[in-house]
């Protein structure tokens, strides 16, 4: 496959030398006993001898569909059996999965079809009054294979044939892409390979002391890499444990399946974990089954991460990492004030960190910097983006993450914020730039530009800000949400907040003082 930038020869030999690589497959991930559970999604309730069986007939009907080794499929689909049924039977065949988030739209879509060239687009048929099917009928893939009334694509659950030896896979071929967060416009390919996100998965089920006993509940969606493999979905599987996938993070749909399932871990976001703070005040349900709340995707304030144990009556850990590789977890058996007041440390011995300054100069250890690194499982390069890598990577291989951090003598690390023109959203990532160009196309404004707000639940909110043509016709903050829709712009991204300005301030250099424009947030 090319686009691809390689480990050097050095590592590859040490990583597989000291054991970090393996030859185990992403497609073999299901490691429970047989008639154990392995799935509860919806009515499903699969075992894992049924959950095998299942993806192995769905892996022989995508490669009918001529779909095989280094072939993308882009797959977009809710928490659902089918979701776990199309990954397993995609992986086995070697064909990788494009992850999309069900919130994608048009604007996004099309650019993984295009950028990875996707043989197919597997989707659900609609999400409330969003029919996936029409946006489908725009795309350039071979096949589209829909989750539901399918209407004239190929139905999922046709997907199904018997098991047939082919060819597969092999442990350095790309497993999956997963998406970045997206700081220069819309998101880059990751290509994590079986060997490094195998690695992940695994070391990171042992680190937060997964096993078959572990019940795990799935509330942010399962494309995430948080919800993935981090341990997630896959390192339960590894443990063979249990996965309980619900529709939501909403407490009205967690909180009965964590009683009824006796769930024991779940990974949430910052935002879902304030509202369950709360909403234990107010729900019946029993949640005394759960040990464990992992808590990423965002900073996680101290002073609510102290609350948990007290309020939900469990231990929480904190993560902190990124779809391009580098893991951070606080340590089960941590220091209350670390695990409250740190973001974790690297997953890996293997992992290599550098904190260094605008120069690119390490700082004094306890300083804080830019967040430099490399190792066994983050990426040596985004796919097809040279221009990308060269600013985004150092000479020698680092990985610039553009998080500011600060390293305490124990190795953990705290965040302090980014350099990064981006906005985290209670975990979703807003690229600033991807909706200034959507909004610089907006027939009434003349320029634009986005920044975070700071929020209590979301950790930011996105305001913009926007010179407009016509003084005394400005659009209002549900027309330009209107004008994003027709746009296919997840509504994820949509601005949360609206500010007119007759100009902006300018840097020295001449660029957008964005720091200028959220003082006037106040």
């Amino acid at each position: 496959m090319d686009g691809l930038t390689p480990w050097p020869a050095d590592l590859e030999a040490r990583y597989k030398a000291e054991g970090y690589w393996s030859d185990r497959l992403l497609g073999g991930v299901l490691r429970g006993d047989p008639g154990r559970l392995a799935l509860v999604a919806g009515g499903d309730r699969l075992t894992y001898a049924g959950l095998d069986a299942r993806a192995a007939r769905a892996a022989a009907g995508f490669a009918r569909l001529g779909i095989g080794r280094g072939d993308r499929v882009v797959v977009q689909l809710p928490n659902t059996t089918g979701f776990i049924v199309t990954f397993l039977a995609l992986v086995r065949i070697g064909a990788a999965p494009v992850l999309a988030l069900p919130a994608h739209r048009e604007s996004e879509i099309r650019y993984l079809c295009e950028l990875s060239e996707a043989r197919a687009y597997v989707c659900a048929d609609r999400d409330g009054d969003f029919d996936y099917r029409a946006m489908a009928r725009t795309l350039p893939v071979d096949h589209v294979i829909v989750e539901g009334d399918a209407e004239e694509f190929t139905p999922l659950a046709s997907i199904d044939a018997d098991p047939v030896d082919a060819p597969g896979p092999v442990p350095s071929d790309v497993g999956v892409f997963l998406l970045s967060g997206g700081t220069t416009g819309l998101p880059k390919l990751i290509p994590r390979t079986h060997r490094d996100y195998v690695y992940n998965l695994e070391a990171s089920a042992e680190v937060c002391g997964f096993t078959r006993d572990t019940v795990y509940l799935v509330v942010l969606p399962a494309a995430h890499n948080f919800a993935l493999a981090c341990p997630g979905i896959l390192g339960v599987f590894a443990a063979g444990g249990t996965v309980v996938l619900a529709p939501s993070g909403s407490p009205d749909e967690a909180f009965p399946l964590i009683e009824r399932e006796r769930a024991t871990v779940c990974a949430v976001v910052p935002p879902i974990a304030l509202l369950w703070l709360d909403a234990v005040n107010w729900s019946d349900e029993d949640l005394s089954s759960l040990e464990l709340l992992q808590v990423g995707g965002a900073k996680f304030a101290a002073e609510r991460a102290a609350e948990v144990p007290d309020v939900l009556g469990c231990q929480v850990q904190q993560v902190f990492g990124m779809a391009e590789g580098l893991l951070n977890y606080t340590r089960l058996d941590d220091l209350r004030d670390l695990v409250e007041r740190t973001q974790g440390r690297p997953l890996s011995p293997a992992d290599e960190i550098r904190i260094v300054d605008e120069d690119g100069k390490k700082v004094v250890p306890g300083e804080v910097g830019e967040l430099l690194t490399r190792g066994p499982y983050t990426l040596r390069g985004y796919y097809r983006a040279p221009e990308h890598n060269a600013r985004s990577f150092t000479p020698d291989g680092f990985y610039r993450t553009g998080d500011l951090v600060r390293r305490l003598p124990s190795g953990h690390l705290v965040v302090e914020g980014r350099e990064k023109d981006q906005i985290n959203r209670g975990g979703d990532k807003i690229s600033a730039e991807e909706l200034e160009n959507h909004l610089l196309a907006h027939p009434a404004v003349h320029d634009a530009a986005v920044v975070g707000v700071p929020d209590p639940m979301m950790g930011e909110r996105t305001c913009a800000f926007l010179i407009i043509r016509d003084a005394e016709k400005p659009p209002a903050l549900a027309d330009i949400k209107e004008f994003l829709r027709t746009r296919g712009v997840a509504a994820y991204k949509f601005p949360d907040r609206l500010e007119t300005a007759d100009a902006f301030p300018r840097t020295p250099v001449g660029k957008i003082s964005k720091k200028a424009l959220a003082a006037r947030l106040g």
